[in-house]
């Protein structure tokens, strides 16, 4: 049976009389039937235009003025198309048809990937959000070069400005702009003696044994990748069974606090200066971080274990084939 879509307009008599022919055609070809219209659609709608009405079927299109006989052939030239694969499908499964597919090294890896993908990223996030707090550890021990090489991997990737960043081992988890207005909290301008608007100082001041030493990545991608590892972790207890949330879920939970946060504290800073000078809090910094991290996570990873599904589900089929030919 073959799949056939018709994709109509309001007000198409063209449309209509297009239907009427594959419903026709339906008694003599077996076929599943979908009509979409496009004016509900902005994409089909960009896609088709003033096409319609367009018949897809398997890879065959047709497109207005569809007449009976060309749309009667196409349609069997789906059908005979569908048996042959059909055909050809089952004739590998049972034997009948042998195909050369080695089992190769990226085969192997692909499917190892696929069945632990989930672990990899987990650890590889882990790392890559634990390593930067080695950094004010080495530092504090005395350890200055493997210290000055994280922070110089990290300063590819993040800003590393003093007055955004956590601080180990001092008076204080972090010392932000006076800007920010925390009560009660000692301000980086007063433990530093810097400018607050000097950027490439905050950016080089790693800190001293008094207010103690900065992490390598700035508190908005910790908290970012903290978010991440949270969700795979959970997305692993549930054995990846966990179903991903839609884009108007993601949009205002997870990217819109990130987006406001961010950017009305950088549009109202020089040299843009555009809204009433703001700096942002290390709480705000850390929520929206950890929203942005969890929600996208909670919204690709269910996409990824979906292909990583289908990966296996093809190479194990495969493999399959591999093992009953080796047994003829």
């Amino acid at each position: 049976m073959i799949e056939v879509t018709l994709y109509t307009r309001n007000d198409c008599h063209l449309c209509e009389q297009a239907k009427e022919l594959v419903l026709e055609l339906e008694k003599d070809i077996p076929l599943t039937f979908k009509e979409l219209n496009i004016d509900q659609d902005p994409a089909l709608l960009k896609k088709y235009g003033q096409e319609v009405p367009v018949i897809t079927t398997g890879p065959y299109t047709l497109k207005a003025p569809i007449e009976r006989g060309d749309l009667e052939i196409t349609l069997r030239a789906a059908q005979q198309r569908a048996q042959h694969i059909a055909d050809i499908e089952e004739g590998i499964s049972n034997g009948r048809i042998q195909v050369d597919t080695p089992w190769t090294k990226a085969d192997r890896f692909t499917l190892w990937l696929s069945r632990h993908w989930l672990a990899a990223f987990n650890i590889f996030t882990l790392i890559y959000v634990g390593l930067p707090f080695l950094a004010p550890v080495f530092m504090e021990r005395g350890m200055e070069a493997p210290a000055a090489l994280i922070y110089r991997l990290y300063g590819a990737v993040c800003h590393q400005f003093a007055f955004r960043s956590f601080f180990l081992f001092g008076e204080q988890p972090y010392y932000p702009r006076q800007e920010a207005a925390i009560p009660n909290v000692l301000t980086y301008q007063q433990t530093t003696g810097l400018l607050g608007d000097d950027l490439w100082a905050a950016r080089a001041f790693i800190g001293n044994k008094i207010v103690g030493f900065k992490v390598a990545l700035c508190e908005r991608d910790v908290s970012i990748y903290a978010g991440i590892l949270l969700f795979g972790l959970l997305f692993g207890i549930t054995h990846q069974k966990m179903k991903g949330i839609p884009w108007f879920i993601w949009v205002p939970l997870g990217l819109l606090p990130i987006a406001l946060d961010g950017f009305s504290q950088l549009l109202s800073q020089p040299p843009l200066s555009l809204l009433p000078y703001r700096e942002s809090t290390p709480f705000l910094r850390v929520i929206t971080g950890w929203l942005f991290g969890f929600f996208t996570a909670w919204y690709g990873y269910p996409i990824a274990e979906a292909s990583m599904r289908d990966s296996r589900d093809y190479l194990m089929a495969k493999l399959r084939r591999i093992n009953n030919r080796a047994k003829v």
